[in-house]
């Protein structure tokens, strides 16, 4: 009878857990076994009538072909190998030189498709083996095909974001780089505020998640620290998928590591697609003064002719995960890009959505006039909304006064800006679109109704009146409303009139009512 290897409390817990957690999602697997090379179980757990021992007598037999297979290896740790019975198919992976991670499979089972799993699952295992009493240790387990046929609800979470201030944002966030560049150190440091001189190379993948607070918005981070060693290069493929930012990290004293960031960078692009993501390169180990190879301006400029090459954003930073000097900066920079990359697909789609309204209208009608009034010219959200529409085609300025600006498009839109004194001209708009801002004044300013009846008399019939209004938190909203009422000028002429309230994402409000006002006008034709 083999004798199962004891191990403290805590650590049976955290292999329980994550075992049981495997197994709920990886139906294809039956039973998970830790065991040293001649057999002895470690830890284990089983969803069928598996004989354990049996198991554990076949790792004992596969032992001398995996080390031969870790001979061959850089490191001497890695080597993975199959067997297959009549009833199962067993995936042996190593641990470390001493301890071997076993999974027993359905017959039909993939051995490819488990594989990196398996990797995943060997990493996590050799984390907790050498754990301290303070170190964290995550149980999260990842579904690679999730993601992989998921990439688009990836980017789909963009659309459904609050991108003012206050936002969530979460993102999947790969870390690349040669073997001891400091990958892991560097996510220990930002994740559990601390540093180990331990090193051990990560088996495959090492998953884990965190958030954090950046400038008022809270970030979440599914952090994928993924292993060097060639050996793992053909699963990383499957680790790349549904990537939203990434770290390319090298050691500032290994001038090797920082001449291999342009194969990293290959690697990241054919294995995300050529999907346009945030990237910082990061020369980590500036405590390491004496030793330096790299100097910061080889690694701006490098990350300068990546960006002026590809025609995408790349920033550098230097770190030291040893003292934490900028780790907390470098994650705050990935952030910053992936927001600001958020906010463009963002603004975009909005785009997109009025550009389908407008042409919608432009088919009805040879050309569609919208009037947008303000108290001053230079502040005109609608405006800037309208025209940073880049497919919406060419168009001029044919009148620039100081209190109003025409813009005409080539597809038959026309822009009117009016300051609240020139709105004279606006007789032939199909929708008006006015901002008061109640914030500086305290209150509704008396001149405001008489121009809100001037639009009413002025505008066409089955015309579309949008009237918004900036006003501060502590502002009683009805009594502004009522301050503002004009419905007896309403029974007098056929028009839509709407009031709405500005919040602080005035942008998100002004785009969802611009919406609201094209569609009415859509609606009437």
């Amino acid at each position: 009878m083999r004798v199962e290897k004891l191990l403290p409390l805590q650590k049976n817990k955290l292999f329980k857990e994550l075992f049981n957690k495997f197994l709920e999602s990886n139906t294809e697997v039956e039973a998970i076994i830790i065991s040293d090379v001649e057999g002895l179980i470690i830890a284990g757990e089983k969803r069928k009538d598996i004989d354990m021992e049996l198991v554990s007598v076949l790792t004992s037999i596969i032992n001398p072909i995996l080390s031969r297979m870790r001979s061959e290896f850089e490191f001497q740790k890695f080597g993975n190998a199959s067997f297959d019975t009549e009833d199962h198919r067993l995936l042996f992976i190593s641990v470390d030189e001493e301890r071997i991670l076993s999974l027993v499979l359905e017959s039909i089972a993939s051995i490819e498709r488990m594989s990196p799993y398996g990797l995943f699952l060997a990493e996590k295992t050799a984390q907790i083996l050498t754990a301290d009493e303070e170190d964290l240790i995550q149980v999260v387990i990842p579904n690679f095909e999730y993601e992989a046929g998921n990439v688009e609800r990836l980017k789909n979470q963009l659309y459904e974001m609050q991108l003012g201030l206050g936002g969530e944002y979460r993102f999947k966030f790969v870390i690349l780089g040669d073997h001891e560049v400091g990958k892991t150190s560097i996510i220990r440091r930002f994740v559990e505020k601390r540093y180990t001189t331990d090193y051990r190379a990560t088996i495959g993948l090492n998953v884990l998640s965190h958030e954090f607070e950046f400038f008022g918005n809270k970030i979440g981070v599914t952090l994928y620290d993924i292993g060097a060693q060639k050996f793992f290069r053909r699963f990383r493929k499957i680790y790349y998928l549904g990537a939203q930012a990434a770290f390319i990290v090298f050691d500032l004293t290994n001038r090797e590591s920082f001449e291999n960031i342009k194969s990293w960078y290959e690697e990241l692009k054919l294995f995300t697609s050529g999907e346009d993501i945030p990237i910082v390169i990061v020369g980590n180990k500036t405590d390491l003064t004496e030793e330096r190879k790299v100097f910061y301006q080889e690694g701006a400029k490098l990350a300068n002719n990546l960006s002026q090459s590809e025609k995408i954003k790349i920033s550098y930073i230097e770190t030291s995960a040893l003292n934490g000097s900028n780790v907390e900066d470098a994650f705050n920079l990935i952030s910053y890009h992936y927001v600001m990359k958020s906010k463009e697909i963002e603004e975009e789609r909005r785009g997109d959505i009025l550009l389908d309204i407008i042409n919608s209208i432009l088919k009805k009608k040879i050309v569609l006039t919208l009037s947008l009034i303000s108290e001053n010219l230079q502040w005109s959200p609608g405006l800037q909304i309208i025209t940073n529409i880049a497919k919406l085609g060419g168009k001029s300025l044919i009148r620039d006064y100081d209190d109003e600006e025409v813009y005409q498009f080539t597809n038959g839109l026309i822009i009117k800006q009016h300051q609240y004194s020139a709105i004279d001209d606006i007789s032939s708009s199909d929708g008006i679109f006015c901002i008061f801002d109640t914030r500086t004044k305290g209150t509704v300013d008396q001149n405001w109704k008489e121009l809100i009846i001037k639009i009413i008399e002025n505008i066409k019939e089955n015309g579309v009146i949008l009237i918004g209004i900036r006003a501060s938190e502590s502002s009683n909203w009805s009594e502004v409303i009522e301050q503002l009422n004009v419905d007896e000028y309403l029974e007098k002429k056929v028009v839509d009139l709407l009031f709405f309230r500005i919040g602080t994402d005035f942008r998100l409000d002004i785009f969802d009512q611009l919406k609201v006002m094209l569609s009415a006008i859509d609606n009437k034709y």
